[in-house]
């Protein structure tokens, strides 16, 4: 049997079973904090080009765009919202599959169950195990779709919001199996954006989210698709990562889903920036609270994991001076210089214009790669800062907050949540959806998630 039909099949066994009852909890406050990202930036710089997209789109349709308070069609909906979720850096990551499953899963699945109406327990569910199939492609060839300049949230994002659109507009077996297929050809996400820092990365997930719709759309209109798109001569692991190899890994990954869940170990993000930067920043925060001051800092050496060194790390001149504030969001200097210098790194970070003082610090850092590094199976960071007194102090942090070996709590997460949902919505349509996503397993469709998300703005 094929892995396509393999997957299409067990995740059809899965949804007679209610979710385990953390993975359920994990499910929905991914979820919640996806939309809250999404709301935050449907208002912000970052999502002016979805906004003027959205904008000349047909005025009516059943699938909710974030801040527009209306709808559209779903893979309008799809495209918009999870272009929306990542344009800030902001969204989750399973660190371990380098996978921003959120992004590309949360907006699909949205879409597609509010243009079917389906329930809210079923569009969790195939909410849930998309992610555990998105990060099984990525634990199936660790870092080997990045070596080839692929964004693996994006090239099997593709692929794992076809497996949603699938199964909650009703498919049957062997045209989901076809959606798989016909996904994979809309497979896309390349890293050239580094190069100047453009904003077209945000595109990555959402085009995903759209190519999983749409290719549900085609597999019930009758098209056709490869049924060997993993581990085909041109399938997805052979293609876009160059490992034929990793084929027999996935198809090993697939034996355990739906008894080993990897959903809840995925990392909430608490700074707008890449996740590689989000220890770093946490160091230089511990040296901020040992008395460091940026005006004292003679030299700071920072020691990255070599994984993460062509995102974060190289080149470094341009990293030390982006060429503009949203390439900042992947600089390593610049992140630990504003971190220093305004004692936050947060969504005026990466506004126009960065703090100059911050600038003026990052050109003092330098970096040099961390020995016996865990990347991906950790995000660690190390800092060594010689102050103007002659002092020298080393921090080193282990593994990223948020991650499952330093889990973040519900507390922390529904705070994030509702900052960034009250950019965009009234505190009654915030505690509204927040409410909707709390008890999303026993609702009948997404009347009420619908309801809040087109809510009133706040106040001014």
């Amino acid at each position: 049997m094929t892995l396509s039909r393999t997957l299409v099949r067990r995740s059809a066994e899965l949804r007679a079973a209610r979710l385990p009852d953390a993975v359920a909890h994990a499910a929905r406050l991914h979820l919640l904090d996806a939309i809250g990202v999404g709301l935050a930036a449907s208002q912000g710089a970052q999502g002016q080009a979805y906004r003027t997209f959205a904008a000349g789109l047909p005025a009516r349709g059943p699938a909710t765009l974030f801040g527009a308070g209306r709808g559209a069609g779903a893979a309008d909906a799809a495209l918009v919202n999870g272009g929306l979720i990542h344009s800030l850096e902001f969204d989750d990551t399973h660190t371990e599959s380098i996978v921003h499953g959120s992004a590309v899963l949360a907006p699909a699945a949205l879409a597609v169950a509010e243009a079917h109406g389906a329930s809210g327990g079923a569009m969790l569910g195939s909410y849930a195990r998309a992610w555990e199939m998105l990060i099984r492609v990525g634990l199936a060839a660790r870092g080997r779709f990045q070596q080839r300049g692929f964004q693996v949230t994006s090239v099997g994002g593709a692929m794992a919001a076809a497996l949603i659109a699938a199964e909650l507009s009703g498919l049957a077996e062997d045209q989901s199996v076809a959606a798989l297929g016909i996904a994979l050809s809309q497979g896309s996400g390349v890293f050239e954006f580094l190069s100047n820092g453009s904003s077209v990365k945000s595109l990555h997930p959402g085009w995903a989210a759209h190519g999983g719709v749409i290719a549900a759309q085609f597999a019930k209109a009758g098209m056709g698709g490869p049924e060997t798109a993993f581990e085909g001569r041109f399938g997805l692991f052979t293609s876009f990562a160059g490992a034929p190899d990793a084929a027999d890994a996935f198809g090993s990954e697939l034996a355990d889903l739906g008894t080993h869940w990897r959903l809840p170990d995925a990392a909430f993000k608490f700074h707008p920036c890449c996740h590689y930067l989000h220890p770093f920043i946490e160091a230089a925060g511990r040296l901020a609270e040992d008395g460091v001051r940026a005006d004292r800092v003679e030299t700071l050496l920072c020691r990255a994991p070599a994984g993460a060194a062509p995102i974060v790390c190289e080149p470094w001149g341009e990293k030390s001076a982006p060429p503009t504030s949203h390439a900042a969001r992947w600089s390593l200097p610049v992140a630990v210089a504003a971190r220093l210098v305004d004692g936050r790194v947060d969504l005026a970070t990466f506004e126009d214009p960065l703090n100059p003082a911050a600038l003026a610090l990052a050109q003092r850092i330098r970096w040099e790669p961390l020995a016996e590094d865990r990347f991906p199976q950790a995000f660690e960071a190390e800092i060594v800062c010689v102050t103007a007194d002659g002092q020298t102090r080393t921090v080193r942090i282990d593994d990223v907050y948020g991650n499952r070996n330093r889990p973040a709590g519900d507390a922390a997460v529904r705070a994030k949540f509702r900052a960034n949902a009250g950019l965009a919505l009234s505190a009654e349509s915030v505690a509204a959806l927040e409410a909707a996503i709390d008890h999303l397993d026993e609702a009948p469709d997404l009347r009420a998630v619908t309801a809040a998300l087109r809510g009133p703005s706040p106040a001014l």
